[in-house]
């Protein structure tokens, strides 16, 4: 079975028990945030480990803000439900489009001494795809419009926090940051970019952004 073949069957599975989870809301959706918050921590600690205190603190910290924010998005922000799935839609599409448009357009690299593989094609075609199914999602649910002009720049903190991760592997001298989702790795390697995505939703709907 190729690796493309495996990785789009892993992550069709991810999608469907994150969006049943969500549509469930209750404590489908609170179980579901707990149990990614605690991989994501458990596999921060298994990377940071002999690096001292303050990024075990750290790893708290990014494990806690998402899984808070994600919980707040679908019980607490108007349009909670559509909300939430923007936010996954966002997150789902600029992985994708990165993938491929980095696979087969190529070219520049865009951060070569953190991430090797990725490239500049990639940052963009995240970016695209990310306003292309955002706006979309938005026109379908009539949520807030606003919501368009955040998806690229939404997209582009996602790779950010990409990049970030990858750094941290880097340090830690390992490809994945776990090895139980095959085709993706790990939590951490999965999840990274909806940390992101996550928080900055929240921030916006609670900063009064999303009318």
């Amino acid at each position: 079975m190729s690796e493309l073949l495996i990785r789009s069957l892993a992550g069709a599975v991810l999608i469907v028990i994150a969006l049943l989870t969500a549509f469930l809301g209750d404590y489908y959706f609170a179980i579901f945030v707990a149990l990614a918050s605690v991989m994501i921590f458990y596999e921060w600690r298994r990377l940071v480990a002999g690096w001292g205190f303050g990024w075990k603190a750290a790893g708290f910290v990014y494990a806690l803000v998402p899984a808070l924010a994600l919980l707040w998005i679908r019980d607490r922000a108007p349009d909670g439900f559509y909300l939430l799935v923007w936010v996954f839609i966002v997150t789902w599409s600029t992985d994708i489009g990165a993938y491929f448009a980095g696979r087969a357009i190529g070219g520049p690299k865009l951060a070569p001494a953190i991430s090797p593989n990725k490239t500049v094609a990639g940052l963009l075609g995240g970016m695209l795809s990310a306003s292309l199914a955002g706006y979309a999602w938005v026109e379908l649910t009539r949520i807030s419009g606003v919501l368009f002009w955040l998806a690229p720049l939404f997209a582009l903190a996602a790779q950010v926090g990409d990049l970030f991760e990858s750094g941290l592997k880097r340090r830690a001298g390992v490809k994945d940051s776990g090895n139980w989702l095959p085709g993706h790795g790990g939590a951490l390697d999965r999840l990274d970019g909806l940390v992101v995505v996550a928080a900055l939703t929240a921030a916006a709907q609670i900063a009064g952004l999303l009318r």
